[in-house]
């Protein structure tokens, strides 16, 4: 099980990574000036390929923490209210990571988009949500 748990960890935290610094080139993109082509094509470049490879990263991550959960039955039982909370958190991740999904499109087909302050703010939601998470399986309360 500790190792199971072990990579668990691993590839959530890798997960985030790219979580973290996709909206981040978000803000980039969304001050690139018009005439600035070749900056938007990198840029956009750079982000399907985060996407890519943070999408690859959350295979495993959301495989591992339901076999701890399902096959070693970690957060299962009485008194284990944390892993439902847990759970919903996890649906609120994929949501996001479907979000950047969206933007990363409507950044390629040139759809107006929001200004750099907003993309700033969106980038914070992944932080708050990988608190929420942590909180829950280390403090466990209720």
């Amino acid at each position: 099980m500790l190792w199971v748990k072990a990579f668990h960890i691993v590839f959530v935290a890798s997960w985030f990574a790219g979580l973290f610094y996709l909206p981040r080139i978000f803000v980039n993109l969304s001050m690139v000036p018009p005439e600035s082509v070749a900056e938007r094509a990198r840029l956009l470049l750079m982000a399907r390929k985060l996407l890519r490879f943070t999408s690859l990263l959350a295979v495993p991550a959301l495989a591992l923490g339901l076999w701890l959960w399902l096959g070693y039955g970690i957060g299962r039982g009485p008194g284990n209210g944390w892993m439902h909370a847990k759970l919903a958190i996890v649906v609120l991740i994929l949501g996001y990571h479907h979000a950047c999904g969206v933007l990363l499109r409507r950044f390629e087909s040139g759809a107006r988009q929001r200004d750099h302050v907003w993309y700033r703010w969106f980038n914070e939601v992944p932080v708050l949500l990988l608190v929420a998470a942590v909180v829950l399986v280390v403090v466990k309360p209720f």
